[in-house]
């Protein structure tokens, strides 16, 4: 069976689900795509998730902020991040490829590594001032992703705002917490 999908303004009457989502190329092959960027994406997630093992009780013992969000929070919000960052980079790596989007998806992968850096150095190592330049040269990265993802596709893009925005607060959040703890997130 063969599913097709009629778009508002369309020449023809109807698309394809295997074509819809660009470039002719086979739908399976389009999700494997997305599959394996989300899965980027994700591991990203999970390399930091590992610097987070203690976090809890730590985390519980700094001071924060009143406006500090609660802990069991950050889960939930990094996941649904962690995922639209996948779809922004696979709608590019679909639009362009590899060699095509060379630029935007090589910053789209830096920025992936000073996500995960992050963890490490705030929760791991507990090195506030290292945390506090990692996140604000992730905002960089950020918007410099945004800048080239848009220049591929401009959905991409925007599905890369609610990212930037958590990553602003919480450099906010990071800078607070650091000069709060001082004791506790600088080197001994």
């Amino acid at each position: 069976m063969r599913w097709t999908l009629a778009l508002p303004g369309d020449d023809v009457p109807s698309r394809s689900l295997e074509t819809f989502f660009g470039d002719n190329a086979p739908m399976t092959m389009a999700w494997r795509g997305a599959m394996a960027w989300i899965a980027v994406s994700l591991a990203t997630g999970a390399v930091g998730a590992l610097a987070t093992r203690q976090a809890r009780e730590f985390y519980a013992g700094l001071v924060r902020p009143s406006w500090a969000p609660p802990g069991w929070i950050f889960g939930p919000v990094w996941t649904t991040l962690y995922v639209l960052m996948g779809v922004a980079a696979w709608l590019v790596w679909r639009r362009a490829g590899w060699g095509g989007a060379r630029t935007a998806l090589t910053l789209f992968v830096v920025q992936l590594v000073c996500n995960a850096a992050w963890s490490w150095f705030f929760f791991a190592w507990r090195r506030g001032a290292l945390a506090l330049a990692d996140i604000v040269l992730l905002v960089v990265l950020i918007v410099a992703t945004m800048i080239a993802f848009g220049r591929v596709h401009r959905v991409a893009a925007l599905l890369l705002v609610p990212y930037l925005a958590w990553v602003m607060f919480a450099t906010a959040l990071t800078y607070s917490i650091w000069r709060a703890n001082v004791d506790q997130l600088s080197p001994p």
